[in-house]
């Protein structure tokens, strides 16, 4: 299953740009991330047998487990894209809330754009190594 990140606002270079570049390294599905400008610009389209997550700080807030079981299902599921919509300062349109599959959280804060790229992309590569039996996800343990 293709994880592709589609973000507004260019990340550049500079620490979270370098955080998202470490992560999405780790992670051996296939992926892509496309770069939109703060306002306007085409959202790339969405191939039959996707499925849209738009995050927002008003979502339902998933443990990493719940996370990578969601993408685990769909991926066994034969789902073929999930994408993943991070908005711009103003977030999304009660449209694009509405024709998601899933809106999530990282939590009840607000968090800037580019910090919420960087914690998705940790988020994929703790999803996919939790899928694939990997021991870097420790929930549970003291």
């Amino acid at each position: 299953m293709l994880l592709h990140i589609i973000a507004r606002g260019r990340i550049g270079r500079g620490p979270e740009a370098e955080l998202v570049e470490r992560y999405m390294k780790r992670v051996t599905w296939a992926q892509k991330i496309s770069e939109l400008p703060d306002t306007g610009g085409r959202v790339p389209a969405a191939a039959a047998g996707s499925r849209t997550i738009l995050l927002d700080e008003g979502g339902e807030q998933m443990s990493s487990l719940e996370f990578a079981n969601l993408l685990e299902n769909w991926r066994d599921g034969g789902v073929r894209e999930a994408r993943f919509c991070i908005g711009a300062a103003d977030g999304f349109t009660p449209d694009e809330r509405k024709g998601a599959d899933k809106v999530i959280a990282f939590g009840r804060a607000t968090w800037p754009h580019l910090m919420a790229r960087a914690m998705l992309a940790e988020q994929l590569w703790r999803a996919t190594s939790i899928i694939a039996g990997h021991p870097y996800h420790r929930e549970g343990r003291q």
